[in-house]
């Protein structure tokens, strides 16, 4: 608005300076005019922002009547909002206690009359402190032996500590060279070397 009525006195401006220069009062008139025209564009533009200020003002009125409304609800919401978790809790906590099972009663085992266990032997047997001369002689034998999967010992074929295992025959000489060592239960090494020494003599 503001820019129309710029443009009428800008018009009616040089209407007048050339109404001045030719001497004709006619554009004189169209000058008065068009100042009169811009004075009323002027006056109407006034008015409205006048309104405009107005209709701000009541709604700021508005809004601040209606601020102590939201704040006086506001601790009844947060109360209630508490009241909620604090019921679900206790409901939380009751079905616990319904759904947790009683303890279950323990019975030792017995044992029957009569009932033995047996123990396998565990363990390693320790290694046997063979004699030197026992030992060239075996490393160079094919006699037989029996070495257990993942024990370092090899054994007679009756020893003691074999028991129930799963063994594996193979040549002493072969034991020794796969890095197998003599039981010290069963002390292999002084009993073949026994064994090959009285069937040398015969």
């Amino acid at each position: 608005m503001l820019y129309i009525v710029l443009l009428l006195v800008l018009a009616a401006l040089g209407l007048l300076v050339t109404a001045l220069i030719t001497a004709t009062s006619l554009w004189a008139w169209v000058s008065i005019g068009l100042s009169v025209l811009a004075a009323i564009f002027l006056v109407i533009d006034f008015g409205r922002r006048r309104a405009q200020r107005k209709r701000a003002a009541k709604a700021e009125d508005t809004l601040v009547a209606a601020e102590p409304a939201l704040e006086d609800e506001k601790p009844e919401e947060s109360e209630e909002a508490a009241k909620e978790p604090a019921e679900d809790a206790e409901a939380e906590k009751t079905e616990a206690a319904e759904e947790e099972p009683a303890p279950a009663e323990t019975t030792a085992l017995l044992p029957a009359e009569g009932e033995v266990s047996e123990k396998e032997p565990a363990g390693d047997p320790a290694e046997e402190a063979s004699d030197p001369a026992d030992v060239e002689l075996v490393s160079a034998l094919e006699s037989e032996v029996v070495v257990v999967d993942e024990y370092p010992r090899y054994h007679v074929p009756d020893c003691g500590w074999l028991a129930d295992r799963d063994t594996i025959p193979i040549a002493v000489k072969e034991a020794r060279e796969l890095g197998f060592t003599p039981c010290a239960r069963c002390t292999p090494d002084a009993k073949l070397a026994a064994e090959h020494r009285a069937t040398t003599k015969s």
